[in-house]
């Protein structure tokens, strides 16, 4: 009596187990064949415009696609770069590419512009020197193309730097380049014009101040070049490439 009543609670345990399983698996099956879902272009009655599909939000952009300027989001007009801003220069205007420009452009093409930031000067390869005449003689919309683009082992820049932004960066850098190379020719009539030497020994500097001058090494941390150096020393210095003894001679015995 006692194994039949065992046997009976046993069977209907596992019965029921079977009864459970089943009915969660059907509950999961039927969860992922109903889905609270909106199949698009067809009606709904939950929105009272009747329709699934949402109208776009007033002003929205899809990806790539332009807001009908194409010179101020490429650069290009027929596939051409040009030296003309796509909206007027203002002093607010070089003074944000100014700032945009020390933050993402100077580790590599410096302060100045002369492509001896200091990631350059740590190794990386050379950059650009805006001042170089054939650098300097590209279209503006040149330097707005190459920083939306990259070019060589500079990579682009259109994620971090906005479009107007680097705008802003190629009139800054118009601005360096005319800094260093400006003709009497475009000073307004009128306007005082002083060396840079007058202007320095004015500032309680030394008239050479101004000369070309190479940046000091402000760390502690070897150049490339020194590095490289350091190496082929260490490898020289190793047991394995040390030159072999000379043999005592007869009269050092």
């Amino acid at each position: 009596m006692r194994i039949r009543t065992a046997s009976s609670v046993l069977r209907a345990t596992l019965a029921s187990a079977a009864v459970l399983t089943v009915a969660l698996i059907s509950g999961c099956r039927q969860d992922m064949q109903n889905q609270p879902k909106f199949v698009p272009q067809r009606g709904t009655t939950f929105f009272p415009s009747g329709r699934s599909v949402r109208p776009e939000v007033l002003g929205a952009v899809a990806r790539n696609q332009f807001d009908g300027d194409e010179y101020y989001n490429t650069g290009l007009i027929d596939g051409k770069e040009q030296n003309a801003m796509p909206f007027p220069v203002t002093m607010t205007v070089l003074e944000r590419g100014q700032e945009r420009y020390n933050i993402y452009c100077t580790p590599c093409h410096s302060r100045v512009g002369n492509g001896r930031g200091m990631i350059v000067e740590r190794g990386y390869k050379p950059a650009g020197n805006f001042h170089d005449p054939l650098i300097a003689a590209k279209p503006l919309s040149h330097y707005f193309f190459v920083m939306t683009h990259g070019y060589g082992s500079m990579p682009d820049y259109s994620a971090q730097i906005t479009t107007q932004d680097r705008w802003a960066i190629a009139a800054y850098i118009r601005a360096l380049q005319l800094s260093q190379d400006a003709p009497l020719a475009d000073v307004p009539a009128g306007a005082q014009v002083q060396k840079l030497s007058e202007v320095s020994e004015q500032a309680g500097f030394a008239p050479t101040f101004v000369d070309a001058w190479s940046l000091p090494q402000v760390t502690n941390v070897p150049s490339a070049g020194e590095m490289q150096t350091a190496g082929k020393a260490k490898a020289s210095a190793q047991p394995g490439n040390m030159a072999a003894p000379a043999k005592n001679s007869a009269k050092d015995r």
